[in-house]
């Protein structure tokens, strides 16, 4: 049985770069391209446009002093995916378990819940679906307040049972129009 097409909804969302030095990565994406900086922690920063948690990621984590590629160096992270809802998310993660591809990590970050996987050539990616805004963590000052806490897979593969999968007569229909 072949999977209907993905939701046209879902794109990619920001991307986390490797960088040798994060203030002169930040001097950059900042001060020159005008990002605005969301947060930081030991190692790393999250930035925007807008206000939105993060566009881009910025982390010394495996590169802290490296040169452009190969592994330990600068460059892409992950590229991430945007799910529209959390059902759609759980689909994703129905269709990796039915393909039999493992996760390497499935978190939630208060702002978002993420799948991480590989693809075939070992690209990091990550499937996500934000939280709306109003729900995002806030410290007392009313700043974003992001974390990493374990994602409960069970759970979220309960929502995929909510998506309507379609049946093989409405997909060979499709076809033949």
């Amino acid at each position: 049985m072949k999977n209907a097409p993905l939701n046209p909804g879902v794109r990619i969302g920001h991307v986390h770069l490797k960088v040798a030095d994060l203030d002169r990565a930040l001097n950059f994406y900042c001060g020159v391209l005008g990002f605005e900086q969301m947060q930081r922690v030991r190692g790393a920063a999250f930035i925007s446009a807008g206000g939105y948690h993060h566009h881009i990621g910025l982390n010394t984590w495996e590169s802290a002093g490296g040169s452009p590629p190969p592994l330990g160096s600068t460059g892409l992270y992950h590229v991430a995916i945007l799910y529209p809802t959390r059902p759609q998310l759980a689909d994703a993660l129905r269709r990796l378990i039915e393909a039999d591809i493992p996760l390497e990590g499935a978190s939630d970050h208060g702002v978002s819940e993420a799948l991480y996987l590989r693809d075939p050539d070992d690209n990091g990616v990550e499937l996500y679906w934000d939280r709306p805004k109003e729900q995002w963590p806030r410290d007392a000052d009313g700043q974003l307040a992001m974390f990493t806490r374990r994602l409960d897979l069970t759970a979220l593969l309960r929502e995929a049972e909510t998506m309507p999968q379609p049946q093989m007569a409405d997909v060979a229909s499709d076809r033949d129009s």
